[in-house]
């Protein structure tokens, strides 16, 4: 039986949309699903390797922001980029960077990101996985 397939087109580069992400990719390695994740627009920022571990901006609550990022801390919330390379190491997940995005923030190829980066493609890549996939989100 063919597994599942989950699209995951993530605009937001914000920490709490990363963690709610790592969360679901979490939810999608527990049903052995294959997931190709879109990095698009303000996403790319965070995976831009001179970012990732820096930023901090939050999208929501922005007035809660310290008390959130506490409770990431008295969690023991694994950084988004340690969810992100576990579950690529338990399930197929590419991770694929927007062309347009990356160089929106300099980015213009695979070693300017993080190393869970798989490559850099085309919006027509993610139109066509969004399409062939079970499920499809937007973050």
């Amino acid at each position: 039986m063919e597994n599942k397939k989950l699209c995951l087109a993530l605009f937001s580069g914000s920490v709490d949309k990363l963690v709610a992400a790592g969360v679901i990719l979490g939810g999608a390695a527990a049903e052995d699903m294959d997931v190709e994740i879109f990095v698009l627009l303000q996403a790319a920022f965070a995976f831009n390797k001179e970012n990732a571990m820096t930023n901090d901006r939050v999208a929501e609550i922005t007035d809660k922001k310290e008390e959130f990022l506490a409770s990431l801390d008295r969690l023991n919330t694994a950084h988004w980029t340690e969810t992100f390379a576990m579950v690529k190491e338990m399930i197929n997940v590419k991770i694929h960077v927007c062309g347009f995005a990356g160089k929106v923030w300099n980015g213009y190829k695979k070693e300017d990101f993080i190393d869970i980066v798989d490559d850099i493609c085309g919006i027509g890549e993610y139109m066509t996985a969004a399409e062939e996939a079970d499920i499809n989100l937007f973050i």
